[in-house]
């Protein structure tokens, strides 16, 4: 009996991953476009599937349903956006659903799967901008990071020395036998 749990728990831990698309949504995906391709000439890649990501910059709610301008950024292996990499640019993801503002709002980050449907030129500041288009076929919206609005209790000092470098907390804590030799 002992044998036959050790043998089946390893699986069950393997399907407690969670992920974030369904399996369906994720064979669509074409893995071969990237978005610089896509940005380059969204009409050639017009019925591919695509998976994106980045954060929001606005979401609009029209008649035709509701719009929403992401910066691009990479996704990493959970499909989190990761806003320290380099964007590509813009895209506009698109679907006839109503979607909520509060939730969909401005600097959080998303991931989407969708289909290319071609491009859109908007203004944007003082130029015009040819957004790709982007049908939603499943999107995740995550949480927003938390940013404390403290500082360090402690600010930097400098220690020169044996021990070189910059030391966040009271000087102390810096040699553990006392400040002196």
């Amino acid at each position: 009996m002992k044998s036959a749990i050790l043998f089946i728990l390893p699986f069950l831990l393997l399907t407690g991953c969670a992920h974030v698309f369904s399996q369906q949504a994720e064979s669509l995906v074409d893995p071969t476009v990237s978005f610089d391709q896509l940005k380059r000439n969204p009409s050639a890649y017009a019925g591919k599937y695509v998976k994106l990501g980045g954060t929001i910059v606005q979401t609009k709610n029209t008649k035709e349903g509701s719009q929403v301008e992401i910066v691009q950024f990479m996704l990493d292996s959970g499909d989190i956006p990761d806003d320290t990499s380099r964007s590509g640019g813009r895209f506009l993801a698109v679907t006839p659903d109503f979607l909520d503002t509060m939730i969909y709002k401005a600097e959080r980050p998303v991931a989407i799967i969708g289909v290319v449907k071609g491009e859109k030129t908007l203004p944007l500041g003082e130029t015009e901008y040819t957004y790709p288009v982007v049908s939603i076929v499943e999107i995740h919206v995550w949480k927003e990071p938390i940013v404390s609005p403290y500082p360090p209790p402690y600010p930097p000092y400098y220690y020169p020395g044996l021990l070189d470098g910059w030391w966040y907390g009271p000087p102390y804590w810096r040699y553990p036998w006392g400040p002196y030799w």
